[in-house]
């Protein structure tokens, strides 16, 4: 590192060790430990106090809206159907979906997936069914509100964005001090950004899909299975900790019965065991290679949170060698001259960038490298590594580290429930709003 980045890395950022404080760890079977996720990311905002609060209290508190990429042309093959469910998950909204139009879910397009406690708008997309079955189909959770035509299926991706109504409620001071806190630290999330960390919800319920997208991508079978049936320890539920501990003991037939019907890749993975012999490698073989997909893109976006805390909390500063990115068309270009391009910054106009490790990603030179570089290096990926991670469709690329919310509005309010906070946004795909409601409620 040059002297003026370090003069720069010492005045404008606190060093930060590493991503987790008092780390939890676990076995990964063969005496050795691995590190789970944590969230204890330092904020933008530390000096305003936090309000406390919770949020889904009841599914109203959380609204989320589609803001589509494209409008359907009313021409085409595919039947664009937009819906609106209440308290279920976007797999089990399609399903039903699918069964009334006589599909196969795997066959309906959509361009992401929806919180499930919560009320949510999005569109799907079915091909050469009738419109007027869609349009009729309603159910307890599940309301039809447009049917329309295309002429392409919709797919992950085509999303410009989502716009969010949220109400956090049984906050830790009274409501006004909770407005004013909120206003506080709105005004700075406005004007620098909102750390875009990724959510605690693309880590799983037990926070390892990280360390499962590691194993696939080193391609060590043992590993991948003693961490997705394994560690026992981690569960509070008795039907989950049994099941993994007959795993531990080799009794994967006792395990299969043992898992609820609903945990299918566990209990998929588990007949592939018995199939095979207990051998690790032909049955990792047959894991579902989407679902490695998404394992593989948690190992990403962990290295990419750990990165994002070392630029914290100077999100909205460039460094020459950084990689910026474009708000407005999404590319990237190499800063040469982290001077000549920080109004540009300042204006929300461009941002700096973290890795999605892969064959596509850019390295960061000169004074950015040193934030990031050391974290990559310590990776130790291989070109055989990274080939399987292409193979995963984990390609990489570069990741903007701040998002801007749009037409922002907070208001209190009072309801059969009590006091609470509305706060009505939208953020570009990709964006979790939960990052945002951190900086406010600042919960432990």
């Amino acid at each position: 590192m040059t002297g003026r980045a370090n003069a720069n890395k010492a005045t404008l950022l606190p060093r930060i060790f590493c991503l987790m404080r008092n780390p939890k760890h676990i076995s990964d079977g063969r005496d050795n430990e691995v590190e789970l996720i944590r969230h204890d990311f330092p904020y933008l905002t530390p000096d305003i106090p936090g309000i406390g609060g919770v949020i889904k209290k009841i599914p109203d508190d959380f609204r989320v809206e589609e803001i589509g990429l494209y409008e359907p042309s009313d021409e085409g093959s595919h039947v664009f159907a937009f819906v609106e469910k209440r308290n279920m998950t976007t797999t089990d909204m399609i399903a039903e979906v699918a069964r009334a139009a006589g599909v196969a879910r795997h066959t309906v397009g959509y361009a992401g997936r929806k919180d499930a406690r919560a009320v949510t708008r999005q569109w799907i997309s079915f091909e050469h069914v009738d419109p007027e079955k869609i349009a009729k189909f309603q159910s307890r959770h599940i309301q039809v509100l447009q049917v329309r035509r295309h002429g392409n299926k919709l797919k992950i991706g085509h999303l410009a964005g989502n716009r969010f109504t949220l109400r956090i409620r049984q906050m830790a001071v009274p409501i006004s001090e909770a407005l004013r806190r909120a206003e506080g630290v709105l005004e700075v999330l406005m004007r620098s950004g909102v750390p875009n960390y990724f959510g605690p919800q693309r880590f799983g319920y037990r926070q390892d899909t990280h360390l499962l997208g590691q194993a696939a991508v080193k391609r060590d079978a043992r590993q991948f299975f003693d961490i997705l049936l394994g560690n026992p320890e981690l569960d509070t539920d008795e039907t989950f900790i049994r099941a993994r501990r007959l795993y531990e003991q080799g009794n994967y037939q006792a395990a299969y019965e043992a898992w609820l019907p609903n945990f299918r890749d566990h209990r998929y993975a588990l007949k592939d065991l018995m199939r095979e012999g207990g051998d690790f490698e032909r049955a990792f073989e047959m894991f579902d290679r989407q679902l490695l997909g998404l394992f593989v893109a948690a190992w990403q976006s962990d290295l990419f949170n750990r990165v994002l805390v070392e630029r914290m909390p100077y999100i909205d500063k460039l460094f020459t060698g950084d990689m910026a990115y474009k708000h407005d068309n999404g590319a990237c270009f190499r800063v040469e001259d982290a001077a000549v391009e920080q109004p540009r910054c300042d204006r929300f106009e461009i941002s700096p960038t973290g890795p999605l490790v892969g064959v596509r990603m850019t390295e960061l030179t000169d004074e950015a490298a040193d934030f990031e570089n050391p974290l990559i290096d310590a990776l130790g990926l291989s070109d055989e590594d990274l080939r399987w991670l292409k193979h995963y469709g984990g390609r990489g690329g570069r990741h903007p580290l701040r998002f801007q919310p749009k037409n922002v509005q907070i208001t209190a309010g009072h309801d059969l429930y009590g006091d609470f906070l509305q706060l009505e946004f939208e953020l570009p795909s990709g964006c979790y709003a939960t990052t945002m409601l951190r900086e406010l409620m600042k919960k432990k």
